[in-house]
């Protein structure tokens, strides 16, 4: 059997693009190809669950526009599938004077962006809106909500085997080859065949494109892990919903801050360090090829130099449960080291490219056989149904 189209990885934004084709063109043969045996085991399953606004993306960017376009269809396609959600608002708040400017340029950006109603408020209503919060300005988010997104994509998968498409498990890509217009991929299974290659492989995306490209990529997935502690459950009331600080402009991280969950708890963090292994989420997960092949990376070699500073500080927290709490007092102060327990951790794939160029917006690379997501970092969950709507109309041209 040939397929008209093979999407590469089980994920969010696997699933999503798969559901957009679907939708757009029922008559095509679709298959999702999972290496694990379930779906949405990484980046998905290890979300923090955070519906974005699209608050922090350069307005007109790939981010932005697919972050505020998939806001609204992911909570549509929630009220419709019957998934929790919460739209909570959020707190973005200024602990020390030299950032307030960067706190405008967030709110002018959030504005510019659409995101009605959000706002600078007062100390006074910073308090009315997370009590324990300390900090010199803040501003509001509204839009800002929780889900649990390995929900979100169960159901996407779910959606996609009623209408006639298939996922596979257990099917880990091992080479790709083409032949008189034909993608042959060859799985730890079996072999399929495809007339077009959708890859949304995640961590392993830009390894997958070296198997269907014919020139070499250039970027390379460097995975980073974030680890969070969880308030003990007597603490959780320190928070009320999300408190989040004003990232630097310079890292692509968020920085530290504190999440109500929709499954239940508070989280506090994540952090931002080098992953030893593509999928280690533990410091103890190593895999001295994956990792050899980071530190040798060009691009890698250029962000630690100009970053060391600022890394040296997230493996410093890493290490020290003492530093992690201090960098939670900047935001609640009354946080103690005891109110902390291990929470969990994601590993999040930021491509970076030869010159030292950690990529900040999503990247989306077509070639003959193949469409290629290359970079789909965080607000990929909140975009998905934009994403896969996005990669849907490039793919849906071919047919």
């Amino acid at each position: 059997m040939i397929y008209d189209i093979v999407i590469v990885g089980g994920g969010i934004v696997g699933l999503a693009t798969g559901l957009k084709i679907q939708k757009a063109n029922p008559a095509l043969k679709i298959a999702i190809l999972e290496k694990e045996n379930q779906l949405a085991k990484h980046q998905t399953g290890n979300n923090s669950g955070v519906i974005h606004s699209g608050l922090y993306y350069k307005p007109g960017s790939l981010k932005a526009t697919n972050c505020i376009n998939g806001y609204h269809e992911l909570v549509r396609f929630c009220e419709e599938e019957k998934i929790p959600f919460e739209i909570t608002g959020k707190v973005v708040v200024a602990t020390r004077q030299e950032q307030i400017p960067l706190l405008n340029t967030l709110l002018e950006r959030g504005l510019q962006n659409g995101l009605t109603g959000t706002r600078s408020i007062t100390l006074e209503e910073l308090k009315e809106y997370e009590p324990h919060c300390a900090g010199v300005a803040a501003i509001h988010v509204p839009q800002t909500g929780i889900v649990d997104y390995y929900n979100v994509a169960i159901a996407y998968g779910r959606k996609i085997v009623q209408q006639g498409g298939e996922i596979f498990l257990n099917h880990k890509v091992l080479n790709i080859n083409h032949k008189e217009g034909i993608n042959y991929i060859e799985t730890s299974k079996k072999e399929f065949q495809s007339k077009l290659i959708i890859n949304c492989a995640g961590l392993y995306s830009d390894k997958v494109a070296q198997m269907n490209e014919e020139e070499a990529i250039d970027v390379k997935i460097i995975p980073f892990r974030g680890e969070y502690y969880k308030l003990k459950a007597e603490k959780e009331y320190l928070v009320k919903n999300l408190i989040y600080p004003v990232p630097d402009p310079n890292f692509p991280f968020l920085g530290v801050h504190f999440t109500r969950m929709k499954k239940g708890g508070v989280e506090a963090g994540p952090n931002a360090v080098l992953a030893f292994k593509r999928e280690g989420y533990k410091k103890s997960q190593i895999n001295l090829g994956e990792l050899a092949e980071s530190l040798a990376w060009p691009g890698f070699q250029k962000v630690a130099a100009k970053y060391w500073k600022t890394g040296f500080g997230e493996v410093y927290r890493s290490f020290s449960k003492s530093a992690f709490t201090k960098a939670l007092q900047e935001l609640i102060p009354e946080i103690q080291e005891s109110d902390l327990v291990d929470g969990g951790a994601g590993v999040r794939a930021q491509a970076c490219d030869r010159t030292g160029g950690l990529l900040d917006d999503f990247a989306i690379r077509e070639s003959q056989y193949a469409i290629n997501v290359l970079n789909a970092p965080s607000p990929a969950a909140t975009s998905s149904l934009a994403i896969g709507g996005t990669v849907a109309a490039m793919a849906l041209k071919r047919f």
